[in-house]
């Protein structure tokens, strides 16, 4: 695909109006822009494949959070489950990375989807025939995790195998948009379906939707980035790439804030089931509808990124970004109706994705790709450990001092913790 050169390098004004950004969005703008990385076939193909799956795999998220609530009536509970399935990372994460620096992404991930598929099929038929128990679901959980341990690194690393670095930013926006489009509409649809024909359809669908991303990968023609010959152990490999995170400190920066955030902000979802059935006193659906909204704030947000992100400072709206989310969850705190609930949740996904794309993004771009699949094995270690490790405290939280009461205390760590890392790192405003 032949790419559009701007016609005169944008540089965003030092005093951060955007007075001169504007009609340069303006001028260079074409909506094709928005979607660069989908004019790269192996993106296309991977795109669709894993919208699709992605869609059932919101259905089945949504249904199985629900379905232990109904089982248990524990908010702890719901802690549990998603701490379970953050165990294998703590465990597996950096192992992971030197997976995916040393073997076939590709590969790797149609093993860990199809290992996703076979644990699916194990929940759908565990709850046909009704012997499902709360401990099963623990199981299932830790089997997840230790799929997701290995697929997040090689995933996230697997970008650069299909587009250049040039458009590495968009591509990234869009696996948010694919990722949150699935978010928004995945869980109303689980929710309706969970309604009316149980736990056990949104199962079953979530089980049969992962032939489509196995199907894309096994179509796509990828040329495997050549790999440097190791003779490193597996420690050594390990240990070089914490010695290469400690030398960046501006991609530490970017790790602590994914990982603050996943502690203390996305974990908010894990209660959503308590809150839409105790504070909004709804049902399935509901929680839903609230799963939903999140989702689509993420897809406008990761829209607007994918779009702006070659003409802004990055790292500005960054920092607007992080001082934001924790001031909108001190204020969804204090809310007790769904119509306001909607509205507070689409502008928190919003903010929410643009921290990760942004940090994503910028970490991609700074990283040596010697070492793009450990130090993304990092990126991933800080979502898929932390938020476990949130939910499981937010829900203890939500049992001890009721479910509002830890949403704001939450709110009010995560935006102390933020601000300390803007005092501690003036210069993140800065970087384009």
């Amino acid at each position: 695909m032949s790419k559009r050169k701007l016609e005169y390098p944008i540089i965003p004004p030092e005093d951060g109006s955007t007075k001169r950004i504007l009609p340069s969005i303006r001028k260079n703008f074409r909506l094709r822009d928005t979607f660069a990385a989908l004019g790269y076939r192996n993106y296309k193909i991977w795109f669709w494949g894993q919208m699709v799956s992605l869609f059932g795999s919101w259905m089945q998220s949504t249904a199985l959070s629900f379905f232990v609530y109904e089982l248990t009536k524990s908010p702890a509970y719901l802690g549990y489950v998603g701490f379970a399935g953050g165990i294998p990372a703590w465990i597996l994460t950096f192992y992971a990375g030197v997976v995916a620096d040393r073997f076939d992404r590709r590969k790797i991930l149609i093993y860990t989807q199809s290992g996703m598929m076979f644990l699916s099929l194990v929940l759908s038929l565990l709850t046909i025939t009704g012997i499902i128990e709360s401990w099963h679901i623990l199981l299932i959980a830790v089997g997840m995790g230790i799929m997701n341990t290995f697929d997040a690194p090689a995933r996230h690393a697997f970008v650069n195998d299909m587009v250049p670095r040039e458009d590495m930013v968009n591509a990234i926006a869009l696996n948010s948009t694919m990722f949150n489009t699935a978010t928004s509409i995945g869980p109303a649809l689980g929710g309706i379906i969970y309604a009316l024909l149980g736990p056990a359809a949104c199962f079953v669908i979530n089980t049969i939707s992962f032939m489509a991303v196995l199907i894309s990968l096994l179509r796509m023609n990828i040329v495997p980035v050549k790999k440097t010959i190791r003779t490193n152990s597996v420690l050594k490999d390990i240990t070089e790439g914490f010695k290469y995170l400690f030398t960046q400190k501006t991609i530490m920066t970017f790790v602590l804030i994914v990982s603050t955030l996943s502690l203390f902000g996305i974990s908010l979802v894990t209660i959503f089931p308590a809150w839409a059935v105790n504070i909004l006193n709804g049902d399935s659906t509901t929680n839903g509808f609230m799963q939903s909204a999140r989702g689509v704030g993420a897809v406008i947000f990761a829209l607007i990124i994918a779009t702006v992100n070659k003409y802004v400072v990055r790292g500005r709206f960054l920092t607007y970004a992080i001082l934001a989310v924790p001031l909108v969850i001190i204020l969804f705190s204090f809310n007790r109706s769904l119509l306001f609930t909607i509205p507070l949740l689409v502008l928190l996904g919003g903010l929410m994705i643009v921290i990760y794309n942004l940090c994503n993004g910028l970490i991609q771009t700074l990283v040596d790709e010697k070492f793009r699949g450990r130090i993304m094995s990092l990126y991933t270690f800080s979502f898929l450990a932390f938020a476990p490790l949130g939910s499981l405290l937010i829900g203890s939280e939500a049992e001890l001092v009721g479910i509002p009461s830890a949403v704001l205390l939450n709110g009010i760590i995560l935006l102390l913790i933020y601000l300390l890392i803007i005092y501690r790192y003036p210069r993140l405003k800065n970087i384009k």
